[in-house]
């Protein structure tokens, strides 16, 4: 949906980029030319309404003077600034509730052109713990938004509900098998299905952000199966691609199920919460379903 809103607005910023390109080569120069005669003939004495009769600017050449600037400013500022999403689940909790709306910054990972989203200019590349949204590789109209754990080269195991890294090396070098830093934190904020999720802290250096774990569910259970009864928990990450996992270990599709992230299908790194909304209800409440209850201004900030 959101490519072809992409689409959409190209298309109706060069159709009214045209127009008005048309009006100022073709027609605007002989409404001009009809004005001087006539202000000519009455000696200037001659009202803003009588000239605009005499040479009136059409209605969709109007339109388009009116809509170009609009549509060309929104068009950059969301093909190559910033884009708004809205969190639909809660694979990405404690970082991201259902609810947030969240902007992602578009020219981290390199200018794209808004249709084809071929690059033409890099900037830089995703770093271990960014939160990035992109195409998802088994459907890339469906835009997913998952943590980068493991990053071109790297070596990713998941054993036991925990991540280790062995990081790409040097030609030559040995780098080891490393876990990564995991502090408890508590089990009473978040539960799902009657189970109190864990929260903890994890850190890639000096970075950190908070996941959640289900101690309901066994550690294996959210591994991939190559085949029946063959679990997959380690993947070496191909260059060009990465290994992303959601902050809601337990109740999340990510790498361990499908594979890698091509950097190709980057869309940009998720930096802020700009509103967030309640939208829990009783029951038998009469409000629709998308009808917010209520509104966390303490959400509001910065993307850990």
């Amino acid at each position: 949906m959101a490519n072809y809103f992409s689409i959409f607005l190209v298309v109706l910023t060069v159709a009214s980029g045209l127009i008005w390109l048309a009006d100022a080569l073709l027609w605007a120069p002989k409404r001009k030319e009809k004005l001087a005669i006539a202000r000519a003939n009455t000696s200037n004495a001659i009202d803003d309404e009588t000239l605009k009769q005499i040479a009136p600017i059409p209605s969709i050449v109007d339109t388009a003077q009116q809509i170009f600037p609009v549509i060309a400013f929104v068009l950059v500022l969301r093909s190559f600034l910033y884009e708004p999403f809205q969190i639909p689940s809660g694979s990405m909790m404690p970082t991201l509730l259902v609810g947030d709306f969240i902007l992602v910054e578009k020219f981290t990972y390199g200018l794209k052109d808004p249709v084809a989203r071929k690059q033409f200019y890099d900037v830089g590349k995703p770093e271990r713990g960014d939160v990035v949204v992109f195409k998802y590789p088994e459907d890339p109209m469906i835009d997913y938004i998952k943590r980068v754990v493991g990053l071109p080269g790297d070596r990713v195991v998941y054993r036991n509900k925990r991540v280790y890294i062995q990081e790409a090396c040097p030609e030559g070098d040995v780098c080891p098998l490393k876990p990564i830093d995991l502090k408890f934190e508590n089990n009473n904020e978040f539960a799902f299905h009657f189970s109190r999720l864990n929260k903890f802290t994890e850190s890639f250096g000096e970075h950190s952000h908070q996941i959640l774990q289900n101690p309901d569910r066994p550690a294996m259970e959210m591994a991939y199966y190559d085949q029946p009864g063959t679990a997959i928990n380690e993947w070496l990450v191909p260059e060009g691609q990465y290994f992303v996992l959601g902050d809601n270990r337990d109740n999340s599709r990510d790498s361990r199920f499908w594979g890698f992230v091509p950097e190709e299908n980057l869309v940009g790194k998720a930096v802020a919460i700009w509103i967030s909304f309640e939208f829990e209800r009783e029951e038998d409440s009469w409000l629709p379903g998308f009808v917010p209850t209520g509104v966390r201004f303490s959400r509001v900030g910065g993307i850990q």
